[in-house]
C-alpha cells in the first residue's frame, strides 16, 4: 500500500473551494492522510448529540467540526490575498515547503 500524500499540515491557512463552505477560510486542526480528509476551524460546523458522560455529565448537543475532503482546500496566501499550491523547494540543502505562485517558506 502507497502512502498518502498530503499537501496540507496542521496550522496551514486554507480558503474552501468547493462544496456548501465556499469562500470561508480557516486553519486547519488536523488532518487524516489515509482518508485524504481534513478538519478546518469554524468550517463544516455538524451537531452531534452527546450522552452524559464523566467528563460532560450534562450531556446535550455539541456543536463540533466535521472533516471534509483535502481537494475541496487550497492554500491561502495573506500576502497575495489569493490561493496557491504549495510546492517543495531545495534551499541550502534542505527540502521546504514555498508558496508557488509568490515563492515565499510557508
Amino acid at each position: 500500500m502507497a502512502k498518502n500524500k498530503m499537501r496540507f499540515k496542521k496550522g496551514d491557512l486554507v480558503k474552501v473551494i468547493a462544496g456548501d463552505e465556499k469562500g470561508r477560510k480557516g486553519h486547519i486542526l488536523k488532518v487524516f492522510p489515509k482518508t485524504g480528509k481534513v478538519i478546518v476551524e469554524k468550517v463544516h460546523m455538524i451537531k452531534k448529540h452527546a450522552k452524559p458522560t464523566q467528563q460532560n455529565p450534562q450531556g446535550g448537543i455539541i456543536t463540533m467540526e466535521a472533516p471534509i475532503d483535502a481537494s475541496n482546500v487550497m492554500l491561502f496566501n495573506e500576502k497575495l490575498n489569493a490561493v496557491s499550491k504549495p510546492v517543495y523547494q531545495v534551499r541550502e540543502g534542505r527540502r521546504i515547503r514555498v508558496c508557488k505562485k509568490s515563492g515565499d517558506e510557508l
